[in-house]
């Protein structure tokens, strides 16, 4: 017997697999069940494209035998099998999967389900198992193969006889240590309850000789005897009614289907029976997948037609800003033997998922409204995918989302809707008043917001970069506009600052001269209290927004900054002095001012050298 080596990398997958990949190790039979699944599910695919097969679901299962003299476990099922390459292929490269390989080949995934796939989940088996063998035989093969493998040592590959098509795992089960006892594994009771736990909607039986008792014939003395039983239920979970379910029920099949490895935090079971019918099991997940904020991550729900997989992830039932959403839905009225841009086009594809996205949107609303916690949970995760939907599309959800939105607000410094905000306003206020910046922090330090905190008025804090971009095409909530507090109008009474603005209407034009095109105008401020200068904005470009884009490939767009001076400063009363003593250090003065006011907006300074020498100058006096 020749025994080949795994490659470097693999060896040390195989190795990283054994002690950390997985936290429990009686995984090991969840992935290898589905291994098995998978194997059918590529018979059954084959015998839809091949005639001379005839595909009768009730020869196809999965046999587990447990052996407790020999401390062996096996996982036998009646799938396609594998040749002696697709053992190399499969089993010799570590993460490589076949049935990925075949999907690609065949743009399977439109068609039908790979539940499980060989790669690294097989190699779960060697948590409990010092050795591993696979006996196997191909339908396209009349040689069965067996493949064995103590571990990181390597794997052998020779020939075997088989009679029949399918694949059969043999687990030589480790020796029992004080930390691990692996002979529970060797427990029937063990292994039924972890096909209960993991593997009971798998489509296919999953059989087990179960010991029973029985009372011998003409005899008040009782034997035991084995009887084969089918554990699994098979039933589809979204097929029971919800009443049989429990919580676990659900996030277990959430984990089964791998939607993700975390608690999901909420969900919604559906039957609907309109004039399309369809039943769907949706979560919200607790926690953001790792990829979820990027181009490779790809949204869809399981789509199924009676109970068979169409599609793993169909786009089209989810709209983007809803793209966090997992589960699957399953419909008696979609056609089996459909393809994927013909299914795109299907009108009652899209009556489902304008039903969907309506149950969604209610699922929010009732946690926003009954279980905030949770929903502040949810919307720390997924907040910004509503934001970016709002502003998505010219605004085309924007009507859709304006309730579910929340921003952090000056009144408690916690996250409030813009329907709270509008209900506690002011009876004379105008606008909905925000502020943007890196961080509440930051915006609390922020000197256009003290007179509107001075007198009252609540201020949302706009932390994201979507944040204002997605306020700008809202426009308005319940007819009250927004209004940035770096706003020229901030639609308070600002007759002072207008007699201010004339009474120093030299002074002014002389600042704004000196500036030339870095502002726009130079002006008297009623908004500052405490605090010297501040920039505001003219147009409808705020500063946060040039920063933004600017960071942008092309970049370029400016603000048009409005530099206000606080006339109840001291600094004011100097700038009037100086003015009419001396215009160069006026001049000084002013460049310092604006300095000071790019700071505070966290802007580069033109010239920080030129800037630390004005100041240690006037240090200096």
């Amino acid at each position: 017997m020749t025994k080949k080596q795994f490659q470097t990398e693999s060896k040390r997958i195989l190795e990283l697999m054994v002690h950390s990949i997985y936290t429990h190790k009686d995984i090991f039979l969840r992935e290898l069940i589905s291994n098995a699944s998978d194997a059918i599910d590529k018979m059954y695919y084959r015998a839809l494209s091949d005639e001379s097969i005839e595909f009768n679901k009730d020869d196809y299962f999965i046999k587990i035998e447990l052996d407790k003299e020999a401390r062996t476990i096996t996982i036998r099922d009646t799938g396609i099998g594998m040749t002696e390459e697709e053992l190399e292929t499969n089993l010799g490269i570590i993460a490589k999967s076949g049935s990925l390989a075949m999907k690609q080949a065949t743009k399977m995934e439109e068609d039908h389900s790979l539940i499980g796939q060989f790669g690294v989940g097989f190699y779960s088996a060697f948590m409990v198992a010092d050795r591993v063998t696979v006996r196997t035989r191909s339908i396209d093969s009349d040689q069965g193969y067996v493949w064995e493998s103590e571990g990181t040592d390597g794997y052998s590959i020779e020939p075997t006889d088989k009679a029949d098509i399918g694949t059969e795992i043999t687990l030589h089960l480790k020796a029992d240590t004080e930390d691990d006892t692996y002979s529970s594994f060797l427990e029937e009771y063990e292994i039924r309850s972890l096909i209960k736990k993991h593997s009971d909607f798998i489509r296919y039986p999953i059989k087990l000789d179960v010991t029973k008792h029985r009372q011998k014939e003409d005899s008040e003395e009782y034997e035991d005897y084995k009887e084969e039983e089918t554990v699994n239920s098979m039933v589809p979970i979204w097929r029971k009614r919800k009443s049989e379910l429990t919580d676990e029920d659900y996030k277990a099949f959430y984990h089964e289907k791998r939607y993700g490895f975390d608690e999901p935090l909420k969900h919604l079971h559906l039957n609907v029976d309109g004039t399309i019918r369809y039943q769907s099991i949706l979560y919200i997940p607790s926690t953001v997948p790792f990829d979820y904020y990027t181009k490779e991550f790809e949204k869809g729900l399981e789509l199924y037609s009676n109970g068979v997989l169409i599609m793993e992830k169909s786009p089209d039932l989810l709209p983007d800003y809803f793209g966090f959403v997992k589960g699957m839905v399953d419909s008696e009225d979609l056609s089996l033997n459909i393809s994927r841009e013909m299914l795109q086009q299907d009108r009652q594809l899209h009556v489902i998922a304008k039903n969907v996205k309506s149950k969604i949107k209610g699922m929010l609303e009732k946690m926003l409204q009954n279980e905030r916690e949770d929903y502040e949970k949810f919307y720390e995760s997924f907040g910004r995918q509503l934001k970016f939907g709002v502003y998505d599309q010219f605004g085309a959800a924007k009507d859709e989302l304006k309730d579910l939105i929340l921003f952090h607000s000056s009144y408690e410094k916690k996250l409030v809707s813009l329907k709270e905000y509008v209900e506690r306003m002011k009876e004379d206020q105008k606008y909905i008043y925000y502020a943007t910046g890196e961080s509440i922090h930051r915006i609390d330090l922020l000197p256009q917001a003290e007179r509107l905190k001075e007198e009252g008025y609540e201020i949302l804090y706009f932390t994201e970069e979507i944040d204002e971009f997605a306020i700008k095409m809202l426009q308005s909530y319940e007819d009250k506009e927004f209004k940035s507090i770096a706003s020229g109008d901030l639609g308070l009474d600002d007759a002072e600052a207008k007699s201010l603005n004339e009474d120093n209407q030299d002074l002014f034009a002389f600042m704004k001269e000196e500036l030339g095109d870095r502002v726009k105008e130079v002006r008297a401020s009623t908004r500052l209290k405490s605090h010297p200068v501040c920039l505001t904005v003219a147009g409808d470009v705020s500063i946060e927004m040039e920063k933004i884009l600017n960071a942008m490939p092309n970049g370029g767009m400016k603000a048009e900054k409005v530099l206000e001076v606080n006339a109840d400063h001291a600094i004011f009363q100097t700038l009037q002095r100086v003015y009419k003593e001396d215009e160069a250090k006026a001049k000084q003065y002013t460049d310092l001012l604006y300095q000071q006011a790019l700071l505070i907006e966290g802007l580069p300074i033109e010239d920080p050298v030129a800037y630390s020498n004005a100041v240690c100058a006037l240090m200096a006096e």
